[in-house]
C-alpha cells in the first residue's frame, strides 16, 4: 500500500510525517523505518523506529532507490511500514514525472505487506492519476 502526503514545500508534510510515524508504532507489531535526507529528525522520532539518512548512500537514479529499498525489506521480514520524507529527493525524482515509481512501490507493498507513506512536494491536482487515489491528506 501507499499513502501519500502531498503539498508543497514549507506546508508542514514533514511534521505530519513524524507524528504519524510515532504513532503508528504505537499501535505496530513489526518495526518501522523511516527514510530522510537528513539525521535532523532522530529526537522527533520514538527510538524504537530506525532511521535511515539515505544520502549517506550512493543513490543516484530511481532504480537504483528501489533496490536500496529492497535491500531493507530483504534484512527485515517484520518491517511493517516505511515512511519517506522529502520522497522526490531521496529517489531522485524531482520535476520527474513519478507513475512507475509508484506503481512499483504499489507491488513491492502488495508481495511484502509493506505499507509506503511519501512526503511529496507536490499540490495534489500535480500528481499522476494512479498517484492521486493514494494521497492521504493534502497540504
Amino acid at each position: 500500500m501507499v499513502q501519500i502526503i502531498a503539498g508543497e514545500k514549507g506546508k508542514g508534510k514533514t511534521k505530519y510525517l513524524l507524528d504519524k510515524a510515532n504513532q503508528a508504532i504505537k499501535e505496530s507489531n513489526g518495526s518501522i523505518v523511516y527514510l530522510d535526507k537528513s539525521s535532523k529528525h532522530m529526537y522527533e522520532l520514538s527510538n524504537k523506529i530506525r532511521l535511515i539518512n539515505v544520502i549517506e548512500y550512493p543513490i543516484t537514479s530511481s532504480e537504483a532507490f528501489i533496490g536500496f529499498l529492497c535491500g531493507i525489506i530483504s534484512q527485515d521480514h517484520d518491517l511493517e511500514m516505511m515512511f519517506l520524507d522529502s520522497f522526490l529527493k531521496l529517489s531522485c525524482l524531482e520535476g520527474e514525472d513519478i507513475t512507475e515509481i509508484i506503481s512499483t512501490l504499489e507491488k513491492i507493498g502488495e508481495k511484502y505487506k509493506v505499507t509506503f507513506v511519501l512526503s511529496v512536494s507536490r499540490d495534489k491536482d500535480k500528481l499522476p492519476e494512479n498517484a492521486q487515489k493514494d494521497v492521504i491528506i493534502s497540504l
